[in-house]
């Protein structure tokens, strides 16, 4: 009773409407996904032992995280560059360089995915560019790659930013003033502070990217379906409502089994500024 007084007199009041928001629109919808696919067709664990059965959906899940890491990792090499660079920028070209960063927010993800079909299939610009035979990128893991890092740049170039800006360049001056060369000064100064914000970038975009439905659909071939595009086969396709719920639990136990092995190599909290 004295800690519903407590909650009734105080600040806590506000803290009712957003725990009620999250367990309507998250709570709830996680443990109707988990109760289906433990119940549906039957009560058991059949879906989860038909997941595990298979090689082909084992393959599936693999190449999911593959995928994952992969754009993960090329989406970092870009955006390190790039985020540097705003910040060292003249304020007119920063504000250039953050609005190529922002415009893709305002443009459909379905659109810039068909834009490049356009793009990378045999006939397009990009092949017109490159001399002699056309090389694929449709259908296979190069398209996958380009169009998902150009979807989740902005997710890496932001965090990166945020930090980087904050990193006082005086810092560097004073370790080429003690005798390092400015390629030493960067790397041992300067980008052991950036690494929160290259943390929060990795952390952000690794796990959205598992859940990618649409770019790997319309870029990918049948050899590089992932576990977004298996769901929507098992729920609009065959039906198979109680499976395609057991993928998605399986999805994000297997992600929150990742993030539990990294927290424990490195301080995440630390990394992403949340803690002391």
């Amino acid at each position: 009773m004295t800690a519903l007084r407590r909650l009734g007199d105080g600040w806590g009041m506000l803290v009712l409407p957003l725990a009620a928001f999250l367990l309507v629109v998250f709570v709830y919808p996680l443990a109707s996904v988990l109760a289906r696919s433990l119940t549906d067709p039957e009560p058991g664990l059949g879906n989860y032992a038909a997941f595990f059965d298979s090689p082909v959906y084992l393959d599936v899940l693999g190449n999911t995280f593959v995928t994952a890491g992969l754009v993960t990792l090329v989406t970092l090499l870009l955006g390190f560059p790039y985020a540097y660079l705003m910040t060292v920028a003249r304020p007119f070209w920063r504000g250039v360089l953050m609005a190529a960063v922002l415009v893709p927010f305002w443009t459909s993800l379905l659109v810039r995915t068909f834009a490049w079909v356009l793009l990378l299939r045999d006939t397009g610009v990009v092949n017109a560019l490159i001399p002699g035979e056309p090389v694929p990128l449709l259908r296979n893991l190069a398209g996958i790659t380009i169009g998902m890092v150009q979807v989740m740049l902005p997710f890496a170039v932001l965090p990166m930013y945020a930090t980087m800006r904050g990193i006082d360049r005086r810092l560097l001056r004073a370790a080429e003033g003690l005798g390092a060369t400015p390629v030493f000064a960067f790397w041992r100064v300067y980008a052991p502070l950036a690494l929160p914000g290259v943390a929060a970038a990795l952390l952000l975009v690794f796990v959205s990217t598992l859940g990618f439905y649409v770019t790997p659909a319309l870029l990918g071939g049948p050899k590089d379906v992932m576990i977004g595009e298996l769901i929507v086969q098992q729920l609009s396709g065959v039906l198979r409502w109680g499976f395609a719920s057991a993928l998605a639990v399986i999805l994000l136990l297997v992600t929150g089994a990742l993030l539990l092995v990294a927290s424990r190599l490195v301080d995440l909290r630390k990394m992403i500024g949340s803690g002391s």
